[in-house]
Formats: structure tokens, sequence, C-alpha cells
């Protein structure tokens, strides 16, 4: 679907010329989206905005919006727009041209206002010719409309709304059915009920990847800067063997700083046990330079003992498993970031993403099938391990389930990091409520059941 080309708006007679043209391509639209696209997209050519949307009154939603082939009804202006609307169609003077203001919305959606309405907004109705409400149109633009605007919006919005009539007006005539063919109508309906009945087990489709089982997870000991990886993603380590060595410098600075401090503390309590033969308020201070001196010590020995943890090793035999070594060196880690794992590279189980729009019920061991993106006609079997209790986000910002997969046998295509797809079975049921599982879930959650 196109924009068309409008004549130039310069003086009145170029106004009304591109008011004709658009009463016409309104005319000449053949469905109802494809008029709604019109209303949005150009009207432009009469009068500028910013964005423009189109509310329909019957069925109580928005419709389309300028610069968009469709709209995403879970997006946040849509959800925010859809509540207000239907509060402004309810409202006595929802049947004339008004600009909508900030200071009429209610204290909680005046977030939503400055979020989303860039100048000023304008409800614009369309109307049937028998004055019933059809929609309205929502404008968002800078300056308020002038008398010669508003008198080209009456002449552009009747003529909306006659075209809107115009196509909900059309209706087919129910076609004659003939007697004869009435028994196989029963027939073809008959056959449609068993099949709606026929048992089909529920399945869905979700991403997975194969992740380390029982991993060892190698953190920071302290907090330090990455010196230098000293093994390459997926190889072989064996347990003691030094994989990361952190940079010692800073904790180097501490342990002179704090062996400074005890030599200092020593000194002093040196010189004040000497004091102390012949100064008794030097004696009652040896019992606080003493603390001190106790105190110093400590810090050497855990400076020391951090120091010789720079360098971390293998607590067990397997692969290294982490990102690229360019991005850590370099990189400060604070105390207990995890830096790599350490697992056995066929020791994997399946962890998958299950959306909460496909969530259905799945037993205890239900079957899996892993569809790999490097062989997906060769799929691996699993069983369901565990699915976790509340949905999180993941990185594509999508609300899933985190469903776990233990794999039925060995295979050597079984290795840490690969992705596909994976096919969750659930228990059986009719075919028709498989067909409408989406459709009932909607509703429901529609009409809060």
């Amino acid at each position: 679907m196109t924009m068309m080309s409008l004549p130039s708006t310069d003086g009145a007679a170029g106004r009304l010329a591109v008011l004709v043209q658009l009463e016409q391509r309104a005319r000449s639209a053949e469905t109802p989206q494809a008029l709604a696209f019109v209303m949005v997209n150009d009207t432009r050519g009469l009068l500028d905005y910013r964005r423009a949307l189109f509310w329909d009154a019957e069925r109580r939603t928005l419709q389309a919006c300028s610069g968009l082939v469709a709209l995403e009804p879970q997006s946040p202006l849509v959800g925010w727009l859809t509540a207000r609307c239907q509060h402004w169609q309810g409202r006595e003077d929802a049947a004339r041209v008004q600009e909508l203001n900030a200071a009429d919305m209610v204290a909680s959606d005046a977030q939503d206002w400055a979020e989303h309405v860039n100048g000023r907004l304008f409800w614009l109705p369309i109307r049937h010719p028998d004055r019933r409400l059809a929609g309205a149109l929502l404008l968002d633009r800078d300056l308020p409309f002038t008398p010669a605007d508003l008198s080209l919006l009456t002449l552009l919005l009747d003529g909306y709304g006659h075209a809107w009539a115009a196509l909900h007006r059309r209706t087919r005539s129910r076609p004659r059915i003939n007697p004869r063919s009435r028994r196989l109508w029963i027939g073809a309906g008959a056959a449609a009920v068993l099949a709606c009945l026929f048992p089909v087990r529920q399945s869905v489709l979700a991403p997975a990847e194969i992740v380390a089982r029982d991993p060892a997870v190698l953190r920071a000991p302290v907090q330090a800067v990455v010196e230098q990886i000293l093994v390459r993603p997926n190889q072989p380590v064996v347990t003691g063997e030094p994989v990361v060595r952190l940079d010692t410098r800073e904790w180097e600075s501490r342990r002179q700083s704090a062996l400074q401090e005890l030599t200092v503390a020593d000194a002093e309590y040196r010189q004040a046990q000497q004091q102390a033969l012949f100064d008794d308020r030097s004696k009652a201070g040896l019992a606080t330079l003493r603390g001190r001196i106790e105190q110093a010590r400590a810090d050497v020995a855990f400076i020391e003992d951090n120091l010789s943890r720079m360098t971390i090793t293998a607590p067990r035999s397997g692969v290294a498993i982490y990102d690229d070594p360019s991005e850590w060196i370099g990189r400060p880690v604070a105390l207990g970031e995890r830096i790599m794992q350490i697992a056995e590279p066929g020791e994997g189980e399946l962890e998958i993403h299950l959306p909460v729009a496909d969530a259905i019920d799945l037993p205890p061991g239900a079957e899996i099938r892993l569809f790999l993106n490097n062989a997906p006609a060769s799929p691996l079997g699993a069983t369901l391990d565990r699915i976790g209790y509340r949905a999180s986000p993941t990185a594509d910002g999508i609300m899933a389930y985190r469903v776990s997969g233990l794999f039925v046998d060995g295979d050597s295509r079984i290795r840490v990091g690969l992705k596909g797809t994976a096919k969750l079975y659930g228990e059986r049921t009719v075919l028709l409520l498989y067909v409408l599982r989406r459709p009932l879930t909607a509703l429901r959650i529609h009409l809060g059941w």
C-alpha cells in the first residue's frame, strides 16, 4: 500500500484540491484497513502533525498508526492510549473536535502523557451519517487548529465518516442451500465435529542450548584486574593447572604499605617499652601499641594470602568454557565475579527458554526432542528434569520459563554451546482445544478468568 501524491497546499484553492483528493481516496478504499491507512497517513497532505492514530469506537481498539504497517498490541503506547480512548469515547463531548490536555489526566497518567505525547493531542471524531460515533483520529501536533483548518476538518471528517459507513454496510447475501446437498452439508458438519474431537498430543517449540552439567565455576578470589588468560576457550585442562593470572601490582603496593605500618608500629612499641621504665603514662599505652602491631600483622597476612591466590588454578579436569580472552585481559573483576567454567564437554544438559505465551502443562519426565541447528534432521532425545516456577526476561526481552532437560543416552553430538530448537510434548487433548489454545488463553487474560 503506497501513499498518494497530493498537490501543493499553498493557498485556499490548493488546500481544497487536497481535500477533494483525500475524499476520493477514502471513498475508493476497498477495506476498513485501507481506509484507516489513508486516514492516518494521507491526512498529512492537508494538516501537519507528528503522529496520527485511528481509534475504532465500535471495536474499541486502535486500528492504525502513521508510519507503521501494523500496531504491536503489547506496546506501552497502545496499552495506555487504548485505556484513555475508552474513557474519552464515553465522555459527553466525544462528538466534537477538541484538544486533550495533560491537566485532565489523573496523576498516574501524567508520566505516560509526557512519555508518549510530543506536542498537543487532538481528538477528531468520525461519525456515521446517523451521527453515531464510528471512531476518532488522534493527532499529535505542535500548533492549534486555525479557523480555516477547522472548516476543512469538518468536511474531511464527514467524508471519512461516509466512507467508513459504506464499507461496513457491505454484506454478503446468504447463499441458498440446495435441498439435494443438505445431506452433504450435514455429513461435512459431522466430519468436522469428529475431527475436532480427534485426540492429539500437545507440543510446543522453544529455543534451546546445550549447557554444561554441574560445571566447576571459577570466580575472582579478590578484587583485581585480569592480567592474562592462560588457556584458550574449549581448551582441555587438568586439575591444578593455572588458567587465570590476576594483576598483583595493586596488592603488592598494599603489602609494602602494610609492612611499613607494621615496622612503624613495632618501633613505636619498642620506644614505649623503654619509656615505660620511667613514665607511667607510656606504660599505660603499651597495650594499645601492642594491638596496633597485631592489627598490622593481620593486614600483612591477609594481603599475602590474597597474593597467593592471584593465580587461579583449575579445580577439576575438563575444558575451559568462557568468552573471547581479549575481552577479559585488562578487565577489572569484583570479588566473586564469574570468569569461566570448567566442565566435561560431553556432560551437558538441555536449557530451554519456554515463552509464557506458549507454555503448556508439562508432566514430570516429559519427552523432549532437540533439533540442532547444525543437524536438524537428526534430533536428540531428552526428558524434562525441572522447570522454573516463575518466568524471567530473556536476552531478547521475552518473558519465558527456564526448562532443564536430561539427555536420554550419550551421543557424540552432545557438546556444550550447541544451539537449536526443542520440541516439548505435553498431555493429550482434543484437536479443538489444541487449535484454540492460544485464543482461549488470550480471552482468559482479557476477561480475567
